[in-house]
């Protein structure tokens, strides 16, 4: 009998990138709808990104 497997959670893998090396890259909270409400600095902070914490790739890596 196979194994069962996990399946992609959509939601997860539209905001996360796998980079070559293994790092995990996501997108800034906050920063995908109602922007207009928002002021402009912190708009421009939020297109950055930032890379996934140990921690939270170890809660995350079933789902990406």
């Amino acid at each position: 009998m196979a194994k069962n497997k996990i399946k992609t959670h959509k939601g997860t893998a539209k905001v996360c990138k796998v980079r070559p090396g293994g790092t995990v890259k996501i997108g800034t909270p906050g920063s995908r709808h109602n922007t207009g409400k928002k002021n402009a600095a912190s708009n421009r902070k939020s297109r950055k990104g930032s890379l996934l914490t140990k921690a939270d790739y170890n809660r995350l890596k079933e789902l990406i």
